[in-house]
């Protein structure tokens, strides 16, 4: 309330004097803008001089402006340059800050430090010092610190490479808008923010090392290391339309000595991050997350779209939002005190690695999916026995919804899709799967995807093992099986201990090359599944096939599998087509 009354005082003082805003230019105080003259104190000057009337704009024209020192934008104040080409690679367009001020210490005075209802619009900010062709980068202080002090805002800037760019540590109500930039180790981050900020419409892209492919290193460094945004204590924070690429972290939500985040995260997207989300903390009133794009970072196998560390305490809502790209996991609830849920989302992409990794994964917590769709994989939902609660409805996924339950009666299901063929009765007796085949996910785990190759058997949707995939076959309990496998065995897959196993012990060997027939007896086993690894060598056929760019480590290639109980009688039914 004292706050409040404070600025509608100064408001009636401004308007009750009758003295218009003020605009000053930094070229009156000195500045050159020829990217060779120190033009620090020109800036400061023109700065302290517009904090005598709060209110005042400090323009800065179109030019290269060398800044060795750093700035401090007083109480009030606008800076502002000349936006004249937001996203582009050349930096000599618009108003440009050249900042060589600081490197090699990353706690030491920020670039530009902003005062109460200060505002920052309209600058290029490029370091030309820093190197893109080594990794780690150099490290530099903060590009801005924004705080402490409220009403700060940051609107139209591009930064090509900051180390750490904007920091909004106790800046209530801040507004960032149209922020530019490639962060090179931490992009916007909020603490002690007890009013609503807002952040919107920002683009943390290769500004400055391009594709991937260039300037690899400095690339991979950040996939490892680098966050885009980070959110600690901040109440309600909205974030509307962001976007951000090639990140270790794209969104990380943390906790300070002044607690964790809640907020509206609407329309925002991480690519190429190894976690788009990360989840350390959250507070009571949780994350509202809608229309999110989650995609993993290119050329990994351990990618998780959102991941909610043990710990983490509070709800976390997903709607209407897709995962796609190189994901193992597009979620995984780790934490016991966690409230998880998902609807009208598509989980797409999944198990990159093709090592059985579900679309959602809940070790802990509590979990709600309902109306969403999921694209192919052998496991879609995995409840861990630890879970509390686990409610699944109403999801859809091709081939039938594929739930691994530890859970038990607290995991309630209702009305998902089921497979085109569901085995009951004396169909478990005889069946057959055909592999590649719509449906055959629910059999076969750790295998590469559906393809189609010629065969001398009638058959010829198949897929390749790894050197280690199982078989998941339901079966009578109680009863003895004949297995028959219809394979095409390559040279580089023959090992002394290639095999089909049951646990330990080896039910058959594979000891030659070519397409042929495999015969397995199973034992009668308790349980209505048995699982059979698939063991062999593995083998890339890059390096093995002349010609050949596929880098995927491949095993046996799998046609048919047919399961017939002892007893069993007439022809087997298909377990992958509708009868």
């Amino acid at each position: 309330m004292f706050r409040t009354v404070g600025i509608l005082t100064l408001l009636v003082a401004v308007a009750a004097s009758g003295v218009a805003a003020q605009v000053l230019s930094v070229t009156d105080f000195g500045a050159a803008g020829d990217g060779k003259t120190d033009d620090t104190a020109a800036f400061q000057k023109a700065l302290d001089e517009a904090g005598k009337a709060p209110g005042t704009r400090v323009s800065v024209p179109i030019g290269n402006f060398l800044i060795a020192g750093s700035l401090r934008i007083p109480a009030g104040v606008t800076l502002e340059g000349v936006w004249q080409s937001p996203t582009a690679f050349m930096h000599n367009t618009g108003t440009i800050l050249l900042v060589t001020g600081g490197a090699g210490n990353e706690n030491g005075t920020p670039f530009i430090t902003m005062a109460t209802n200060s505002t920052l619009k309209g600058v290029a900010i490029f370091y030309p010092e820093q190197r893109r062709d080594k990794a780690p980068p150099i490290a530099y202080p903060w590009t801005i610190r924004g705080g402490p002090g409220d009403n700060i805002s940051v609107i139209d800037v591009l930064a090509v490479n900051p180390y750490r760019l904007l920091d909004l540590t106790g800046a209530g109500r801040h507004y960032v808008r149209g922020l530019y930039g490639q962060p090179l180790r931490l992009g916007i981050r909020v603490d002690e923010c007890y009013d609503v900020g807002r952040i919107e419409n920002c683009h943390l892209w290769p500004f400055y090392t391009g594709w991937l492919n260039e300037f690899k290193e400095l690339n991979d460094w950040m996939l490892q290391n680098a966050v885009a945004f980070e959110f600690a204590r901040t109440d309600w924070q909205y974030v509307h339309n962001t976007f951000c690429f090639g990140y270790a972290v794209g969104y990380r939500f943390t906790q300070s000595k002044a607690g964790p985040c809640n907020g509206n995260f609407l329309g925002i997207g991480a690519d190429c991050c190894r976690r788009p989300v990360l989840v350390e903390a959250t507070q009571p009133g949780g994350l509202l997350i809608t229309n999110a794009e989650l995609v993993g970072a290119w050329g990994t196998t351990d990618s998780v779209g959102i991941e909610v560390l043990p710990g983490a305490r509070g709800k976390i809502s997903l709607t209407n939002s897709t995962f796609w790209g190189p994901l193992d996991r597009c979620v995984w609830v780790r934490s016991d005190d966690a409230w998880f849920t998902a609807n009208a989302v598509d989980f797409g992409r999944f198990d990159i690695g093709a090592v059985t990794s579900p679309a959602v994964q809940a070790d802990a917590g509590r979990l709600i999916l309902t109306g969403n769709t999921f694209g192919e994989g052998s496991v879609h939902v995995l409840v861990g026995e630890k879970v509390r609660s686990a409610i699944l409805t109403a999801n859809q996924a091709t081939g039938g919804l594929v739930v691994d339950n530890h859970a038990g009666a607290k995991t309630q299901m209702v009305a998902n899709e089921q497979p085109d063929v569901v085995l009951s009765g004396r169909d478990l007796e005889h069946y057959r799967v055909q592999v590649g085949a719509e449906g055959d996910q629910r059999f076969v785990r750790r295998f590469h995807g559906r393809e189609s190759m010629p065969s001398t058997f009638a058959h010829q949707t198949m897929r390749w093992s790894r050197d280690r995939s199982t078989l998941a076959l339901p079966v009578v309990p109680g009863k003895r099986y004949a297995l028959t496998l219809q394979v095409m065995v390559p040279e580089s897959a023959l090992e002394p201990e290639a095999g089909i196993y049951l646990g330990d012990q080896r039910l058959a060997g594979i000891s030659k090359s070519g397409e042929q027939t495999l015969q397995v007896v199973i034992p009668p086993q308790q349980r209505d599944t048995v699982v059979l690894t698939l063991r062999c060598r593995g083998w890339i056929p890059r390096d093995t096939l002349p010609g050949s760019s596929d880098q995927r480590t491949l095993g046996i290639a799998l046609y048919t599998i047919t399961m017939r109980a002892a007893g069993a009688t007439g022809a087997p039914v298909s377990a992958t087509v509708p009868r």
